[in-house]
């Protein structure tokens, strides 16, 4: 409505941004609040009348200004003057009051000793990095009367930063908070798509020591799937370093695990820069990334009809109507079937070909790829509509059976990562909860989730049967919309749980697989005796294997290599992942009949082999500066049997 208002006056006012004529009193014209004539003004400095600018931080200014106003009146007729005064409702309140005090810099700049001062030109690049994608979201061009080389002037022309007393004001506001407590000034509202990129952005340039932002990939309408990374090496992966990753509104109508992440970064950047100690110890031992919104797509939608209107299935899809919890590959499926093998694997488990031929979602595919290309360790997805904790498998061991319990290998190591969240959480665990209709009590706030209810295609389940990574979903309570008031106590709630969380990482074992000569060896195998679930270790060689408390027989293998087993103990008052390294010697490689029959490594590798997202990212180019499209992997087999490929893998090329 506020776009429609700002066209009508635009196109009324004609293509040239002027002020119409006035005409004005004797009484006005002689003080110089208005003009009958034509003649050129001069410049001179005046108290200050223009209502929307009344806490710029000076009293006086000069007219004409640098838009070519002659009168206070000229200013406050302008269509500039109008922008500024509904730029709140066009973007939502983004970027406000900041774009509000440049522009009035501009409208009504300083005058002192009857010369005017422009503000200055770093303000305004600035401004413009941090809000351009603000105006992108709404298809809008940048403001002229905010063109950084016209109306700026450099800081060595003395110029005004119009935002130094806001700074001043915030940096008031932080000096005041008592230093034995260190907190954290966050607003705890509802933030818009583009408040949400600005806020992780600002907050990453905050702690650019600690913090970087990089995007996984883009949503079906093109918005950005924005991480937030923090750690002491942004942007690296630390050797023995655990990875943690922490998702928010898979669902686009579950919103409260949304606010809550953006939340933690914002505290996270705050508190560590405050000198909190155990902050830093989290943020210096551990690499954390958080994805706020894996369905900006299906907020939207939901955002658009606000909590009260808004439904349990409004806007839960992405913008192609397709459950994101519902499309990920089905590997429990292939787990069951194939368990009572003594050669299939149960862990790393391919993703099958079959199912890129189905419709996979670009969250989907940028999540996975994600998960692939990080070694995480363990992991928490952030949903609503009940007030528990589940853990796979959330597919059930029976097909026609909707609730029957199917634990996994690591039954004990989930159980006691529920638990750390549900306990952690201020009423998720007590037995007098008000639940949303189901009856967590009995288990104190946690339940396997194929026991809850079953379905196949889960991120959970992919999590566990395709990497290392061991993941949690997190009901945060009855209300997936809650109001802006129940914001807050939901952070009080919850701010413990997530860090808690974050810190039960360090647990069980970790290490480094090397060869003799000191040399971390990739991909080798990690395997505990009883627990039918190996993981891999990392590019230097480096693993981290949740455990419980006990005994237990780890053994590392490697192909070419020996094979070492250590027995371990873990008491029950360790606080801290025990360090168990190996160190393998090289052997003669035996060809192995399972290595044909049974291949696991090249199939695991192997990722959207029909091209379906990344067709065209490895062209190549040939002489003559031309793009050459690269060859499927299945091009081969083809030209060498001289069998012609179907049209269904043709059609792919």
């Amino acid at each position: 409505m506020l776009l429609r208002l700002l066209g009508l006056f635009l196109a009324l006012s004609g293509s040239c941004w002027c002020a119409p004529q006035q005409t004005c009193h004797p009484e006005d014209e002689l003080s110089g609040r208005c003009s009958n004539g034509v003649t050129e003004a001069t410049p001179t400095c005046t108290e200050m009348h223009l209502s929307y600018c009344n806490d710029v931080g000076y009293t006086r200014t000069m007219f004409p200004n640098i838009l070519g106003h002659r009168t206070r009146m000229d200013a406050e007729s302008g269509a500039e003057y109008l922008l500024l005064s509904v730029i709140h409702g066009l973007l939502n309140g983004e970027c406000s009051p900041d774009i509000r005090l440049v522009g009035c810099s501009v409208l009504a700049s300083p005058c002192r000793d009857n010369k005017m001062i422009k503000p200055c030109r770093s303000t305004c690049e600035a401004l413009r990095k941090d809000c351009a994608h603000t105006f992108e979201a709404i298809r809008m061009a940048w403001p002229y009367f905010l063109d950084c080389d016209r109306f700026f002037a450099s800081d060595r022309e003395g110029c005004f930063d119009p935002l130094a007393a806001l700074r001043a004001r915030q940096v008031q506001a932080r000096s005041s908070l008592s230093p034995d407590k260190p907190s954290t000034i966050i607003q705890f509202t509802h933030t818009t798509n583009s408040q949400m990129y600005s806020l992780l952005k600002r907050t990453a340039a905050k702690c650019s020591h600690i913090s970087r932002v990089y995007s996984i990939g883009r949503s079906t309408e093109g918005r950005d799937l924005l991480v937030i990374e923090f750690s002491n090496n942004p942007g690296q992966h630390d050797l023995l370093e655990p990875e943690v990753k922490l998702i928010g509104n898979m669902h686009g109508n579950e919103v409260l695990g949304r606010e809550l992440l953006i939340y933690l970064a914002q505290y996270l950047c705050s508190e560590y820069t405050l000198g909190n100690p155990r902050v830093q110890t989290i943020i210096n031992t551990t690499r954390v990334h958080i994805l706020a919104s894996m369905n900006p797509d299906g907020y939207e939608l939901a955002a658009a009809e606000g909590h009260l209107l808004n439904g349990w299935t409004h806007g839960r899809t992405n913008a192609q109507n397709i459950d994101l919890n519902r499309n990920f590959p089905d590997l429990t499926s292939v787990f069951y079937r194939n368990r009572r093998s003594r050669h299939y694997r149960t862990d790393h488990i391919p993703i099958p070909d079959g199912y890129w031929f189905g419709k996979v979602a670009p969250e989907t595919f940028a999540v996975m790829k994600w998960i692939r290309s990080i070694p995480f360790v363990q992991s928490a997805s952030l949903h609503g509509g009940e007030l528990v904790v589940s853990y796979p498998f959330d597919y059930s061991r029976h097909p026609h059976e909707e609730r029957m319990f199917s634990p996994t290998q690591d039954e004990r190591v989930f159980k006691q990562l529920a638990r750390t969240y549900a306990d952690a959480h201020a009423t998720m665990s007590n037995n007098d909860t008000d639940r949303c209709g189901a009856i967590f009590y009995r288990t104190k706030g946690i339940i396997n989730g194929a026991l809850w209810y079953s379905f196949p295609g889960g991120m959970s389940d992919f999590n566990y049967l395709h990497t290392n990574c061991l993941e949690i979903t997190v009901e945060l309570g009855c209300d997936k919309f809650p109001s802006e008031v129940e914001l807050y106590p939901e952070w009080k709630r919850n701010k413990e749980a997530l860090l808690s969380f974050i810190e039960s990482v360090h647990r069980g074992i970790k290490g480094v697989v090397k060869d003799v000569h000191g040399n971390g060896i990739k991909d080798a195998t990690i395997s505990v005796k009883g627990i039918r679930k190996d993981i891999t270790t990392a590019e230097g060689g480096d693993y981290w294997r949740l455990l419980s408390a006990g005994t237990h027989i780890v053994t590392a293998t490697a192909k070419g290599y020996s094979r070492v087993s250590k027995r371990v103990h873990l008491p029950h008052s360790l606080n801290k992942a025990g360090r168990v390294d190996f160190v393998l010697k090289k052997v003669p490689l035996k060809p192995d009949i399972d290595d044909h029959f049974f291949p696991t490594t090249d199939t695991w590798d192997r990722f959207d082999p029909y091209n379906e997202f990344e067709r065209y990212s490895e062209s190549s180019v040939v002489e003559g500066g031309t793009e050459r499209q690269e060859k499927p992997w299945w091009w081969s087999y083809f030209s060498q049997s001289g069998i012609s490929p179907p049209n269904w893998l043709l059609r792919n090329v």
